[in-house]
C-alpha cells in the first residue's frame, strides 16, 4: 500500500518545524473527524481536513467556508496530513513550508454522503461549522466548495454613509446625544469578509486589519485621517458584525459592539465618544484645530444619506 504521507514528509523537516512528522506510514482507519485551522501564512486561509483511511485529506480555503449557497469558494486540494494534525496549533517558522501562525478554528465529526476522486459531499457537525457542503473539482486541479444549506447570515449590506446636517449651535438636549470629533478626513466604509477588504486596493495598509478579523465579517464606518504624518483609519460606527446587520439598532448598541472589537493599532483606532459632553468636546476640537464636533442621537438607527439624527457643529 502506498504511503499517503510521503508528500507531506517531503515538504517538512522535523528538526525545523513543530508540526507532527510521523516516521511510519499511516494505518488505515474508519474514523470521521474533521478540523478547520485558521492559518495566517503568507496569505490568510483556512485549512479544512477530513479524516479518511488514516490520514486527513486537506483543502486550503482562502475565504473560509461559504456562508451562502449563492457563492462558491475556491478550495485548493493539498497533500494529506497526519492524524496528529487534528490538534495541531502553533507557530510554523518563517521560511518553512506554510510558515505562520496556525490555530484550531473548529473541530468535530462529519458524515459522508459521497466520496469520489472529483466530488466529496459531507455533513459537518462542529461548534462553528455545521451543515452540508460539497467539494468538487473543476477543470484542471482547482476545487471549489459549495454550501448546500440555506444561508447562515444576513448578506453584507451595500450602503451609503450616514451624513450629518450642519447647524451653528449644539443641540439643547445634550444628554440625548454622544459627541465626537469631526475629523475632516476622507469618509470610508470598510466591508471585511474572509479576512479581506476591497478597500485595501486603495489603502494597502488596511490588509492586516482585515486579516485580524479572521472569518468574522464586518462593515466599519469611519474616516482616513493623517495623524503624526501617517494615514490612520478612525472608526466610529459598526454596521454589520458576525453575520448580522446592525443598521436598525440604536447608536448606543452599535457603539458598544464597535468598542467590543478593541480596534487599537498604529494604523487604525476607535474614535473617542463622549455622551452628553457637548461644550467640552467642542472646546477640545477647537484647541486641536479640528473642524468641529458631530452630535449623534443615542437612540438613532443608521440612516444612509443626510440625517438630522447627526448634527455637525463647527468648532
Amino acid at each position: 500500500m502506498p504511503d499517503k504521507l510521503e508528500k507531506y514528509r517531503s515538504k517538512r523537516d522535523a528538526s525545523r518545524t513543530p508540526e507532527p512528522v510521523p516516521g511510519a506510514a499511516p494505518e488505515p482507519g474508519d474514523g470521521a473527524a474533521f478540523v478547520i485551522q485558521e492559518h495566517h501564512a503568507r496569505s490568510l486561509h483556512w485549512d479544512l481536513r477530513l479524516e479518511r483511511d488514516g490520514v486527513l485529506v486537506s483543502w486550503a480555503v482562502p475565504k473560509g467556508l461559504p456562508a451562502d449557497p449563492s457563492t462558491n469558494h475556491l478550495a485548493v486540494h493539498t497533500e494529506d496530513h497526519p492524524m496528529e494534525y487534528l490538534d495541531f496549533h502553533g507557530e510554523i517558522p518563517k521560511g518553512e513550508y506554510g510558515g505562520g501562525t496556525m490555530t484550531v478554528w473548529d473541530r468535530g465529526t462529519y458524515e459522508t454522503e459521497k466520496w469520489s476522486d472529483r466530488e466529496v459531499k459531507v455533513v459537518l457537525r462542529g461548534s462553528r461549522a455545521s451543515g452540508r457542503f460539497v467539494l468538487f473539482q473543476t477543470d484542471g486541479k482547482n476545487w471549489m466548495i459549495h454550501r448546500m444549506d440555506p444561508p447562515t447570515r444576513d448578506p453584507l449590506p451595500s450602503l451609503d454613509p450616514m451624513l450629518p446636517v450642519e447647524r451653528t449651535r449644539l443641540p439643547r438636549d445634550a444628554d440625548g446625544h454622544a459627541f465626537e470629533f469631526a475629523w475632516g478626513g476622507e469618509r470610508v466604509l470598510v466591508p471585511i469578509d474572509g479576512g479581506r477588504t476591497e478597500v485595501a486596493r486603495r489603502y494597502p495598509w488596511l490588509r492586516p486589519l482585515a486579516a485580524s478579523f479572521g472569518s468574522r465579517a464586518a462593515v466599519l464606518d469611519g474616516e482616513v485621517v493623517t495623524l503624526a504624518g501617517a494615514e490612520v483609519l478612525v472608526c466610529y460606527d459598526l454596521l454589520y458584525d458576525d453575520g448580522h446587520s446592525l443598521v436598525a439598532l440604536p447608536y448606543t448598541a452599535r457603539r458598544a459592539a464597535l468598542e467590543a472589537l478593541g480596534l487599537a493599532a498604529a494604523r487604525w483606532q476607535t474614535a473617542p465618544s463622549w455622551p452628553g459632553q457637548a461644550k467640552p468636546v467642542r472646546q477640545a476640537a477647537r484647541e486641536q484645530g479640528l473642524p468641529g464636533v458631530v452630535a449623534k442621537r443615542l437612540d438613532s438607527p443608521y440612516e444612509p444619506g443626510e440625517s438630522k439624527s447627526w448634527i455637525f457643529v463647527p468648532a
